[in-house]
């Protein structure tokens, strides 16, 4: 079967995660900030704090922005249901902002006329969450000038997107958004088994981030409630999580890191090889903004008769997925209030997505037998 996303793991990968399980520290040593460095580095960031999956990452620059109780957040129907679990992890409200038909993401359009009817109900959200889906950021320029100009803050969910760029800065560089999240699971770009980093310009936004990561416990003197002075004493400030990421994971994407132009690039020319070999079947291939050079975490294709072309692959040894079921229709959020019908365009979308395999490592002779068995399905 081959997968639709897998991780790319060299001889070199391996040797810096036995190293440092043969060193002093496997966990709060100086991998974890070396790990970080990078990941700013790459996303023109002045700062990043690692956790130990995209989802607490997310939940923590939640928190940094003061969401809580009866406060309110917005994100998209089509990602995964953490882009919206970690609202209510803060005690606040949900909703959702339809996409746009052509780049599955958050669209600018329904945002302004969402924004507006807030505005007017006095109930405009204080985060918003706009997805970067499939490797390429929504159209981060305009979604960032509506949600300041009513004072709403934003939060990138680049989960799929280490490496993007968008209008010539990279994804993360903090033009669109107060912070920017990055994920490490195994079928992303880059991966540290599992781990997410965040990254913001804004120092106190990265320390309270550090803060919450950590169970809320400061070592910092100046941070401290003034109190007893000694060098074993720490203070807990907030009510935090204990989110850290472990030296083992930050030593794997440390090592990653170093490959991570190279693994975009490949994945640049698979998706190029399935344009032209699709080039002519009854399917929509994934647009590419020209705003934007995409890291291709996923390529979703939209289809008719999706169950029958899905069974087929499937059938034929194709690991074929499905990204996503919009959240709203999931029966969780059901119970909340939502129904199917109240997001169309991601309810289209989803009623003909398939994701056909992409990973650094997929071989051209394999991504050909993907074409072959999908040409087959789509007109045999």
């Amino acid at each position: 079967m081959i997968p639709y996303g897998r991780q790319d793991i060299s001889e070199d990968d391996i040797a810096a995660v036995v190293a440092v399980l043969r060193s002093d520290f496997l966990t709060q040593g100086p991998v974890v900030p070396d790990f970080e460095a990078a990941v700013a580095r790459v996303a023109g960031a002045a700062h990043a704090v690692a956790a130990n999956s995209a989802t607490s990452a997310l939940h923590i620059a939640c928190l940094a922005l003061g969401l809580g109780p009866g406060d309110l957040l917005w994100t998209v129907p089509n990602t995964f249901v953490a882009s919206a679990n970690v609202g209510l992890y803060c005690g606040a409200d949900v909703d959702f902002v339809d996409i746009t038909p052509d780049t599955w993401t958050m669209c600018p359009d329904r945002l302004e006329e969402k924004l507006a009817l807030a505005a007017r109900a006095g109930r405009l959200p204080k985060v918003i969450i706009p997805v970067a889906f499939a490797g390429q950021s929504a159209g981060m320029a305009r979604i960032s000038a509506l949600a300041r100009a009513h004072g709403v803050k934003v939060i990138e969910d680049a989960s799929h997107a280490i490496g993007a760029t968008y209008q010539r800065g990279p994804v993360g560089d903090g033009r669109f958004a107060d912070i920017t999240v990055f994920s490490f699971h195994p079928v992303k770009i880059v991966t540290t088994a599992e781990g997410g980093v965040a990254v913001t310009q804004d120092a106190e936004l990265a320390y309270r981030m550090g803060l919450f990561r950590s169970h809320g416990i400061t070592r910092d003197p100046a941070r401290m409630v003034p109190g007893e002075a000694a060098p074993w004493v720490y203070q807990q400030l907030e009510l935090g999580y204990n989110y850290r990421m472990t030296e083992m994971q930050a030593a794997l994407g440390l090592s990653q890191m170093s490959r991570l132009d190279a693994f975009v690039a490949r994945r640049q020319a698979l998706a190029a090889r399935y344009a032209a070999g699709l080039a002519g079947l009854p399917l929509v291939l994934p647009a590419q903004d020209p705003e934007g050079h995409s890291a291709l975490h996923l390529f979703p294709v939209l289809v008719d008769n999706r169950a029958q072309v899905f069974g087929a692959l499937r059938t034929g040894g194709i690991g074929v997925n499905v990204h996503y079921i919009p959240v709203h229709t999931q029966p969780f959020w059901q119970a909340r209030g939502h129904a199917p019908g109240d997001f169309p365009v991601s309810e289209n979308y989803f009623a003909r997505a398939i994701s056909l395999p992409l990973y650094a490592g997929l071989s051209d002779s394999d991504q050909d037998l993907v074409a072959r068995v999908l040409t087959q399905a789509l007109t045999g």
